[in-house]
């Protein structure tokens, strides 16, 4: 298993770096601008898209260079590949990110090892088999269809000779690995992005980011974010003592209008939060919702609302919700979209948006 110390040291920690720290890795001007993006209305996964695929990039980039490093080494490498790698999972008591290399290398991730292999170690030697066979049938294919490739990739300094071999278990181990990294992150980022969005509009609103609660004033305009997996909101604002308004965020779109409406009736409009009664409004923001849904009207009788991401700049909403409710009223009221554009890039500089994820 000497080969997957040329997995490089750095990489192979990002591999299962957490979606957080990878996010505070990547600094507060990448994550500003997918912020912005959605203020502007464009959709949370497209915004986020560009993250996954820097984390690909610098994944696939690490699996080719051990993938050279050790053709170097080793003349044998591709030819033994598979084996070395079944060979490995079987035996050896290994950490999760070197586990999923070699899972990568046989064309697995996680779930086709659950589903495939049924979690059944016995079937792995099998299953190893039967892609030995498929590459080498795919290895006739090419070579007779498409005609042979050879050539040579230099790496500081070190010459590695390529072929069809080399190129088709590299691509596997790349189309697998990349299943594993899209499929762990298609929650993970949602997640975090709820809060970096709820925290970062607020604070544009001017309100105070706090952690504590314990000693609200009766000036205070702050909020908080949830930090528990409990059923309450994911963000609580207090105007002033005894009025507020909680937010609940979802990239919920408009096939799920019954989950939108959960999301406004499970909170009590009364709530004590220190020693104080404080009566609280609900805006449940969601991706979109349908032309004909009467989800709004319902919310408002129960007394929510819902607004919607989808909108450009959706920012807006929220203010004149808060200006009905609490009387609160803020320049983002009268500006064009042009001018909110400029606004909105101007005040997000000043905020350290990675602290809401910290």
């Amino acid at each position: 298993m000497k080969f997957l110390q040329n997995y490089p040291i750095k990489e192979r920690q990002i591999l299962t770096k957490s979606g957080a720290d990878f996010i505070k890795s990547l600094g507060n001007v990448a994550v500003r601008e997918a912020v912005i993006s959605i203020f502007e209305g464009e959709n949370v996964r497209n915004s986020t898209e560009f993250i996954t695929r820097r984390r690909l990039a610098i994944s696939n980039g690490a699996m080719l260079m051990m993938f050279i490093k050790s053709s170097f080494e080793n003349p044998i490498f591709i030819e033994t590949l598979l084996d070395q790698a079944s060979h490995s999972l079987i035996l050896e008591n290994l950490r999760k990110n070197d586990r999923w290399i070699l899972e990568w290398l046989l064309g697995l991730n996680d779930k086709a090892v659950q589903n495939i292999l049924r979690d059944n170690p016995a079937e792995l030697k099998n299953y190893q088999s039967r892609l030995s066979t498929a590459v080498n049938d795919s290895l006739e294919y090419v070579v007779s269809n498409f005609g042979d490739i050879k050539g040579t990739l230099n790496v500081n300094g070190k010459k590695t000779s390529i072929n069809w071999d080399f190129m088709l278990k590299l691509m596997l181990s790349v189309g697998a690995q990349t299943l594993t990294i899209r499929g762990s992150e298609k929650s993970t980022y949602g997640k975090l992005f709820e809060k970096l969005i709820l925290g970062t509009l607020l604070e544009i609103l001017g309100f105070e980011f706090i952690k504590e609660t314990e000693n609200l004033k009766s000036n205070d305009k702050v909020f908080w974010l949830s930090k528990t997996e409990k059923r309450e909101s994911d963000a609580t604002l207090i105007y002033s003592l005894g009025k507020g308004i909680r937010f609940d965020i979802g990239f919920i779109g408009r096939g799920n209008p019954e989950i939108s409406l959960d999301k406004v009736t499970r909170f009590e409009r009364e709530v004590t939060i220190g020693k104080t009664k404080h009566y609280l409004g609900t805006y449940v923001i969601v991706d979109r919702i349908g032309d004909k849904s009467k989800i709004t009207t319902l919310a408002q009788e129960i007394g929510g609302d819902i607004v919607q991401m989808s909108l450009s700049f959706w920012i807006r909403d929220v203010a004149k919700l808060l200006k009905r409710d609490l009387n609160y009223s803020h320049p983002v009221l009268s500006m064009g979209d042009e001018e909110l554009r400029v606004y909105l890039i101007k005040q997000i500089k000043k905020i350290d948006i990675i602290k809401f994820i910290r």
